[in-house]
């Protein structure tokens, strides 16, 4: 048995056996940020459940948002040309360890693009891959195929969409008048940045495949799943002028190059500037113009909106978290303890573990740096730390953690179709083997 199957085994039991599910985890978290703010900071009972009740609707916008990239994403993945273009892609593939490792550094290279690209292509890949390895005579586990989907995710911070970085970066920001302005090339594009994300795709592309199971524990894709990921267009043999116009694909290709259009406009305004909403419409102007009719792409996005229910429920209670977090002054307690344990070249890694920390409880790289870099911020002022290391080493804790906080599963589930108990226990090691690595980075970082 391979030393990765070997240390692999313990998490994948400890998860399938006392991991709740990711609505009962974020309820546990609920309760322990409100237990901690009442008995470390001044804040009162009923303080606290305002702060929390306040806090609940502040990211219903990122909500819409990223529930638009589900839909639209899991949309446009059912088009014919999509589902041809992914079926050679699950055609690459000639052994189990081969079908890991395309998945693991396909979802890796589209989260250094954007980290909701990563989510979605990782998991689409992953489908494909396991649908037309199904077809094999060799077997591919399709829970390690998922899981090395979701490890794309752990280098999302030290690409294009990294939140604390951009914010930083951008003209105006609110904390210009204590640092200024710091470039990108101090932070993503630095040498020490893109050698670490080097390192890190690489890593998971080879480790993903050493997790394999033994032939015998190896859990195929459901046949279920198969059929429906088989796009079904029914035209009628005869139909009225109503439902003739309704079928008739240039008004979807009209609205999809309107889009496409208005994106191009945008980016000759603005410059190159990715954003969640940009992300949105470019999945959903691609999937107007790949499906065959505006009926048709109802009834793919009708199908695509079952994937989405847990997503909406469950951001509203971590922005509740987040509502304690930041009002009650629990960051600042926490930010704190950090700094008192910290020096000048330690503080970066340190930022890195309470970055890792907080993002169990505020799982939104920009929900987080809101709160805690401000405070990092000054940390990094008192102690002559240069601020662009604190920033990464924030940036690396939230990517870090989230292999083991369930929420970011949930897209990737609901697409797959398969429990987080069924992932989580593979993402562990690659929380292990990220955790060196980005602890290590940050240390070689130093002050700056």
């Amino acid at each position: 048995m391979k030393i990765f199957q070997i240390i692999s085994r313990p998490f994948i039991s400890f998860v399938e056996r006392y991991y709740p599910d990711a609505f009962i985890f974020v309820i546990v978290l609920s309760v322990i940020t409100f237990l901690a703010a009442i008995s470390l900071t001044d804040a009162t009972v009923t303080s606290t459940i305002v702060a929390w009740g306040d806090g609940l609707p502040m990211l219903f916008k990122f909500t819409a948002q990223i529930t638009i990239i589900m839909v639209g994403a899991h949309a446009l993945a059912h088009t014919s040309i999509v589902q041809y273009l992914l079926k050679n892609i699950g055609r690459l593939p000639k052994t189990a360890n081969q079908a890991y490792a395309l998945v693991a550094f396909s979802a890796g290279v589209a989260s250094l693009g954007a980290w909701s690209f990563g989510l979605i292509i990782g998991a689409i890949v992953a489908r494909s891959v396991a649908i037309e390895c199904s077809k094999k005579p060799f077997k591919v586990h399709y829970p390690l195929l998922v899981a090395s989907a979701y490890s794309g995710f752990v280098i999302w911070h030290m690409g294009y969409s990294s939140s604390s970085a951009l914010f930083v970066a951008t003209p105006g920001h609110l904390l210009e008048g204590r640092v200024g302005v710091i470039p990108v090339t101090e932070t993503i594009l630095s040498s020490t940045n893109i050698t670490l994300a080097l390192l890190g795709l690489l890593l998971i592309t080879i480790i993903c495949p050493l997790m394999k199971p033994n032939e015998e524990d190896v859990i195929e894709i459901d046949p279920d799943l198969i059929k429906d990921n088989e796009p079904t267009i029914q035209k009628k043999a005869s139909m009225n002028m109503v439902e003739r116009f309704e079928n008739h694909r240039s008004l979807n290709i009209f609205l999809g190059l309107l889009i496409v259009i208005y994106i191009g406009i945008t980016y000759h305004q603005n410059g190159f500037s990715l954003n969640l909403d940009i992300v949105s419409w470019t999945f959903l102007s691609l999937g107007l113009l790949l499906a065959s009719s505006p009926i048709h792409f109802i009834s793919l996005i009708n199908t695509a909106a079952g994937t989405v229910g847990s997503i909406i429920l469950q951001y509203p209670f971590y922005s509740g978290i987040m509502g304690i977090m930041a009002t009650t002054g629990l960051m600042q307690v926490v930010t704190d303890w950090i700094i008192s344990i910290s020096t000048p070249e330690t503080l970066g890694f340190f930022a890195f573990l309470s970055g890792g920390l907080v993002n169990m409880f505020i799982p939104s790289g920009g929900g987080q740096w809101a709160v805690q870099g401000p405070i990092m911020i000054e940390a990094a002022l008192s102690l002559g730390v240069n601020p662009s290391v604190v920033v990464m080493g924030v940036a690396y804790g939230d990517q870090w953690s989230n292999m083991i906080q369930p929420f970011w599963t949930i897209p990737i589930l609901a697409i797959a179709g398969l429990h987080m108990r069924q992932i989580l226990g593979y993402t562990f090691v690659i929380f292990l083997l990220t955790g060196v690595l980005y602890g290590s980075g940050m240390l070689y970082m130093g002050a700056g």
